[in-house]
Formats: structure tokens, C-alpha cells, sequence
């Protein structure tokens, strides 16, 4: 493969602490080479002229399993609760997921995401009637797209015992199959799905396993109220206190929301090392609250579900936070995509990637953006907020390899079924419309 050299753009080389330069980027067997390399005869110069090249996103938070839901029709009472929302609409459109129907979520979401210039998804996956290869469909899914993958299958009690353990051991089963050199893309999490839908017993399994396979726990965490009403019902303790108890907490962990947290909480958060994720979009979609953004040490973003555009995530979260507090500024959006690209960078043991530095994964985005003020270290957070958009993506390069040219995914979707996702959901669809409302209550409702 030849060397590729994108030539004449600006560069953010750094999104925290923030660094442009306007250089050439010489990508070759996968990295970023010297960026004063110049180009040489056989390499592919790709024009930049009047582009931003920057690094690619990361979605700390996703549910690619959600992806089909887009225009969903619903026909039972409306939820008036988020534990409503649970029963009546996700925990009725997991179940009713086929492999099929998990691979099409997958790829469609891993072509939007990357179509938005986000290369690395942090994926919590559920489907309890096909439980078992389900992370090898996303994981086949992601990397026939071309995007990075952290996986994980949710665990929990919400469907019984046997489901959790299904659940472990489907965790087991990728991790080792990872391991011996299956999905260079691709790397794993326990996921578990919240307090109050774990037992004890499931929390130390899952606890037992992460600490086994020397990864971190993906964890939904005080989303809702409704979170810490449980735990203080069944445990006398608050969300935290028990996740921190059992063990659960440590610098490799990532807990999705952290909104109704008190300040005995975010210390012991803090003081572990694991870093919380937002989702602006999604707490506002759900009307659950807001984070305390400003109390975070680590706080990374994700779009819990709502489509793979971290301009569009890191944006709303910025106005919000902004909302309550004058104090935040747009270096905050930046902070959080930097908080973000650290933790796939530790995941995948490459401390640059999220940069473009010599020797860092070539994950590089290249944005048809012409700024009409000057654009510098100083305020590339303004131009983020106020300027960036996915639309502007024109190229993305995952690993080196151009997998968005153009605006166009370079890998070629399927061809089959006739219809494509549009069957797949219509079939989804219909087989949720046989699916009841879920019966599991949290404790202390």
C-alpha cells in the first residue's frame, strides 16, 4: 500500500491541550509519520486545501442496538417515567432482536458514525433472545465498516439468573477469541446494565470477571432516580457506595450518566480513577436530569444510542452545561472528545491515538471547512462549537485506511435482503408487536 499524504490543511494535531499547525499528515502502515515529511514519487496525495484535519472522534456511549428504532411505531400508553420507557420501548426491543437485526444495527451504526467522522464506538449491547455470538455480529459488523469497536454484552437480572450468566459468558468467550488475534479493531468491556437490575451475586460475577481479564466495567450509573431509590431499598447504600463495595470502580471503568450523584459519590468516583460518560442528548430525550458536569475529574461523551455525531453531542452537551453554569466555556466540548479519544487510547494500549503526532493510529478526519476567522490554539474550541459539523466530513481514515472518500463509505454495505435495513427493522417491528411491556420493577417505587 502506498503512502498517503494529505497535503495543505490545517492540522489539529491536539484537541486538550489544543494544537493547530498547517502542515502535510504522511500516513503509512497504519500511523502518522514525521509531518514534515513531504510527498514522494508513488505516494497518494490527497488535497486538504481549505480543510481541517483533525483526529477522529470517539462515542464513549453508544447502543448500536438502537439504530433500528429510528421511526419505530408505537401503540402501547405512552411512558410517563423512565422506568416506563425502559418496559415499554428498549426492554421489549432487545428481546425482539434476531442476529440478523443485531448486524444491521451494527453496520448501519458504524456507517453513520464514521459518515460523521467518529472512528471509535463504545458499544453496550443487549439482546436476550440471542444472547450467545451477538458481540461477533457487532464486532463483524464494526470492522467490516471500518470503524473501532469496545464491546460488551449487558448483564443483568432483569430476565433471570440464566440470562446473566449467558450474558458473562458471552463476555468470556469474545474477550478470548479477541485475544488470540481476532479483531485487531476491536476490544472488550464487561458491561453490566445498572444497580437495579443487578443481585449481588451478579455484580461480584461481574466484578470476578473484569478483574480476570484485566479490563473495566461499562455500567449504567444513577440514570434515573429511580437507580439510587433501589439501592437505598435493597442495600442501604447510594449507587456508587455499592459499585465502589463490590470492588466495580477502578482507573479502567466507565459509568454511562452519573446524574443523581451526591458529593459523597463523586468523590469516590473521582478518587477511584474511572471516568463517567455524559450524554446530553439522550438525558434531555428521556427528561432524566442533568449531570453535574463541573464536578467530574474524568467525564468523556457519548451519545447513549442517538446516532454516532459527536459534533452534535459535544455541542448540545456544551449549551446545556453553559445553561446552568456561565462558567463553562466551549473548551469543555474539547475536553470532553479528549477525555474520550484517552479512553480508547488506553483500551487499545495506544497513548496517542486521539492525536496526530508521529507514531499515533492514523484515526484522522478531514473536514471541508473553511474558517472565516482566523483559526488557532487559542480558540479552536470556539470554532468547534460554533463552526464544526459532521456535514463538513470528507474523508476519514481509520488505522490508515480511507474508509470514508468523498463523503462516501469506501467499503461497500451488503446487498441482501432486498431492502436492506429497511426489511430488517419492518421484520424487527413486527415480531415487538408480540413482545409485552417488561415486568421487572425496581425496588422502592
Amino acid at each position: 500500500m502506498s503512502r498517503v499524504v494529505l497535503a495543505g490543511g490545517t492540522v489539529v494535531a491536539s484537541l486538550a491541550p489544543a494544537r493547530v499547525l498547517r502542515a502535510d499528515v504522511a500516513i503509512d502502515g497504519g500511523r502518522i509519520l514525521d509531518g514534515s515529511a513531504t510527498a514522494a514519487a508513488g505516494d497518494e496525495v490527497i488535497d486538504c486545501r481549505g480543510c481541517v484535519v483533525m483526529p477522529g472522534s470517539v462515542c464513549a456511549h453508544h447502543h448500536l442496538y438502537s439504530t433500528l428504532a429510528r421511526g419505530m411505531p408505537y401503540d402501547l400508553e405512552p411512558p410517563r417515567n423512565f422506568t416506563q420507557i425502559l418496559q415499554r420501548v428498549w426492554w421489549r426491543l432487545d428481546r425482539a432482536l434476531d442476529p440478523t437485526a443485531i448486524w444491521w444495527s451494527a453496520w448501519v451504526g458504524a456507517a453513520d458514525a464514521l459518515l460523521a467522522g467518529t472512528t471509535t464506538i463504545v458499544d453496550h449491547h443487549a439482546s436476550p433472545g440471542a444472547i450467545d455470538g451477538s458481540l461477533d455480529h457487532i464486532g463483524g459488523a464494526l470492522t467490516q465498516a471500518g470503524a473501532r469497536g469496545i464491546l460488551c454484552y449487558e448483564v443483568t437480572d432483569r430476565d433471570g439468573p440464566e440470562h446473566a450468566e449467558a450474558g458473562l459468558e458471552e463476555t468470556r468467550r469474545f474477550a478470548e477469541h479477541r485475544a488470540k488475534g481476532d479483531g485487531e479493531l476491536l476490544r472488550t468491556m464487561v458491561g453490566a446494565h445498572a444497580s437495579f437490575t443487578l443481585s449481588d451475586r451478579t455484580l461480584a460475577r461481574c466484578v470476578d470477571a473484569a478483574r480476570d481479564m484485566a479490563i473495566g466495567i461499562h455500567v449504567h450509573v444513577a440514570e434515573d432516580d429511580a437507580d439510587q431509590r433501589d439501592c437505598l431499598a435493597r442495600t442501604g447504600a447510594r449507587v456508587v457506595r455499592r459499585l465502589a463495595e463490590a470492588g466495580a470502580l477502578d482507573e479502567r471503568a466507565l459509568l454511562a450518566h452519573c446524574i443523581h450523584l451526591d458529593d459523597e459519590e463523586f468523590e469516590l468516583l473521582n478518587a477511584s480513577g474511572a471516568t463517567a460518560v455524559t450524554n446530553p442528548r439522550s438525558n434531555m430525550n428521556n427528561g432524566v436530569g442533568h449531570a453535574r458536569v463541573d464536578r467530574f475529574e474524568r467525564l468523556a461523551i457519548g451519545t447513549d444510542g442517538i446516532g454516532g455525531d459527536l459534533f452534535a453531542e459535544a455541542q448540545a452537551g456544551y449549551w446545556r452545561g453553559r445553561e446552568a453554569d456561565l462558567d463553562i466555556g466551549p473548551q469543555w466540548a474539547l475536553d470532553r472528545l479528549a477525555t474520550s479519544a484517552r479512553l480508547a487510547a488506553a483500551a487499545f494500549g495506544e497513548p496517542q491515538l486521539g492525536t496526530i503526532e508521529e507514531g499515533a493510529p492514523a484515526d484522522v478526519v478531514v473536514l471541508d471547512y473553511v474558517p472565516p476567522t482566523p483559526l488557532d490554539d487559542g480558540n479552536l474550541a470556539g470554532h468547534t462549537v460554533f463552526g464544526l459539523s459532521s456535514r463538513m466530513v470528507r474523508d476519514v481514515f481509520v488505522a490508515g485506511e480511507h474508509v470514508v472518500r468523498d463523503r462516501r463509505l469506501v467499503r461497500a454495505g451488503p446487498e441482501e435482503p432486498p431492502g436492506g435495513s429497511s426489511a430488517v427493522a419492518e421484520r424487527l417491528w413486527h415480531r415487538m408487536r408480540d413482545v409485552e411491556e417488561h415486568p421487572f420493577m425496581p425496588a422502592g417505587l
